[in-house]
């Protein structure tokens, strides 16, 4: 550390690895075994869990790139076990929300940019160069590709897969598999899900629930009253219809 700057005020947990060059703020928390590498740069209201790492030109807790900020005090909040790296930027909340999260777990690939105030959860893989505009939610699972654009105010079902280059303005709903331009449903992320262990009638309920809602030309209203009739009750059915009855941007289409 003897070329790092590291400010007085910051709490650095043990076995904190924080290498030259890299630069702590006042008002930063860094968890224990945390790796901060060269040219890192941790702002003012950053806290960084257990077992993270943070690579080269990374910036996190950035204030925001909102006109109606006005230098409130907020928070950029990452979660253990979570890697950022080269050249992300995390930018810390506004009024709006207060804090900016990234959950645990996640890979957050070189030169993404997660804006104000969004809210992702565990395990999630964000691929080179996506750009997440603010107050965006992403849910657990999610794998988003490179060079992905999501504006604000989207809401990223859990266990999804999205196509490279993707841009949406929609919300997408969980457990399916996002692509073409503009993007679409093309069917459930059925690879992911077997690898998280889905069981057959658990896919099965998922495959069932879409099927109403994209492929039965109902519009949406018709399409939940006719799953809530014929298909079984589960978590994953219920799951996808408290998606939709909540997306506010209206979902992608089929």
């Amino acid at each position: 550390m003897n070329n790092a700057f590291v400010h007085p005020n910051a709490k650095i947990g043990e076995n904190v690895q924080i290498d030259d060059f890299a630069y702590i703020d006042d008002n930063v928390e860094i968890g224990a075994g945390t790796h901060i590498f060269p040219h890192a740069v941790v702002l003012s209201g950053a806290r960084i869990g257990k077992n993270c790492r943070i690579f080269p030109g990374a910036v996190i807790a950035g204030i925001p790139q909102d006109l109606k900020f006005r230098g409130e005090e907020t928070t950029a909040v990452i979660g253990d076990n979570t890697t950022i790296r080269e050249c992300v930027t995390v930018n810390r909340g506004t009024a709006s929300k207060g804090t900016t999260i990234v959950g645990s777990t996640n890979l957050i690939m070189a030169y993404s940019h997660i804006a104000h105030d969004c809210k992702l959860g565990n395990n999630i893989i964000i691929g080179n160069a996506t750009q997440i505009a603010g107050e965006v939610v992403i849910d657990d699972w999610a794998i988003l590709s490179g060079n992905c654009l999501i504006h604000q105010f989207c809401h990223i079902g859990a266990h999804i897969i999205m196509q490279g280059g993707s841009r949406t303005s929609k919300d997408v709903p969980p457990y399916i598999t996002a692509g073409r331009d503009p993007l679409n449903y093309a069917g459930i992320n059925l690879i992911g899900l077997r690898r998280r262990n889905f069981s057959r009638e658990q896919i099965e309920s998922i495959e069932n629930t879409y099927r109403l809602i994209y492929n039965a030309g109902l519009n949406t209203t018709q399409a939940i009253e006719k799953i809530l009739e014929t298909v079984p009750q589960t978590a994953e059915r219920d799951a996808i219809i408290d998606f939709v009855r909540h997306a506010d941007r209206g979902i992608i289409k089929g």
